[in-house]
């Protein structure tokens, strides 16, 4: 694939509003805020034949703050449809998106995703692991044991609880990635959920937050209470009045989360910092002491 320039679009509410978009190593990709960094870029996952498109008032909300937004269409679908010739499983779409990652931003990044995402972003973190840093599951789909049908009725039942310009921005999404390919990563997904998808997240190795819209209809919430208990890391809370797409809902909310969740992070490296320079300084100290006592030993000797 021919690698597009992506065009940048400046916001006058300052530099945590600069957009830009277009193909990315392979992937079109959605980018806001300042340029990836080796700390504090986040990337957002979107879930079954979509794109990522509906994480745009999440990823302008983080990019407000100055953090570094990454959002690439999977390899298949909508835009980055051309980017597969027919459409991945679900390790192969992770795959795809860490040769994406390493080509496009300098180090971990803080990973988040939405529904059949999350079975993408959780085998990327098992495969990959020095590309994630932390992990955001927001309302994990699908749920083992659940068959095809169900989830199709369940994923009806979420429709009415969402916003109607996320129902249009999704209907255009499907038509891009279209009926067949569409079906296709359905069965891929049916297939991880019944086999790797618990095994990734008993694998996942960094400190992992799941979020739940508490109307979510897709993912109940004694899924999620499974998924917690599967995680090595892991914990979970509700955002009320959001259902399946809290992001888009709520994006202020799920935005407050993340930072809370990404600052602990940063406490936590502080006071491992901390500590280093404190037992380096208690070691200078001790070497100090034991020059001086040779000296002094010396000096007895002589």
């Amino acid at each position: 694939m021919t690698e597009q320039t992506a065009s940048d679009t400046a916001r006058p509410d300052g530099p945590g509003r600069r957009e830009r978009e277009g193909v990315r190593a392979g992937l079109f990709t959605r980018s806001f805020g300042p340029p990836p960094r080796a700390d504090g870029t986040v990337v957002l996952v979107h879930g079954l034949g979509l794109s990522g498109r509906y994480f745009t008032p999440l990823a302008r909300r983080l990019a407000a703050a100055g953090t570094p937004v990454l959002v690439p269409d999977l390899p298949g679908n909508a835009r980055s449809r051309a980017a597969a010739h027919r459409m991945p499983d679900v390790e192969r779409a992770a795959d795809a998106l860490a040769r994406w990652h390493r080509r496009i931003s300098p180090g971990p990044s803080l990973l988040v995703a939405n529904s059949v995402g999350c079975q993408v972003a959780a085998a990327l973190a098992v495969r990959h692991p020095r590309l994630v840093r932390r992990l955001v599951l927001l309302g994990p789909a699908l749920e083992p044991g659940v068959s095809g049908p169900r989830h199709c009725g369940r994923l009806l039942a979420d429709a009415p609880r969402e916003p109607l310009s996320l129902l249009v921005t999704a209907a255009t999404d499907y038509l891009l990635t279209g009926p067949l390919r569409f079906a296709a990563s359905l069965r891929h997904a049916l297939r991880d959920a019944a086999g790797a998808f618990e095994g990734h997240l008993v694998r996942v190795a960094v400190p992992t937050l799941v979020i739940r819209g508490a109307g979510d209809t897709i993912a109940s919430h004694a899924w999620i209470r499974r998924v917690v208990r599967l995680l090595p890391d892991g914990r979970a809370v509700d955002v009320p009045g959001a259902a399946h797409a809290a992001h888009y809902s709520a994006p202020e909310a799920v935005a407050r989360l993340i930072e809370e969740f990404a600052a602990v992070e940063a406490v936590e490296t502080d006071a491992a910092e901390a500590g280093r320079t404190e037992v380096a300084g208690r070691t200078e100290e001790t070497g100090r002491a034991e020059e001086a006592g040779k000296a002094e030993e010396a000096g007895e000797k002589a």
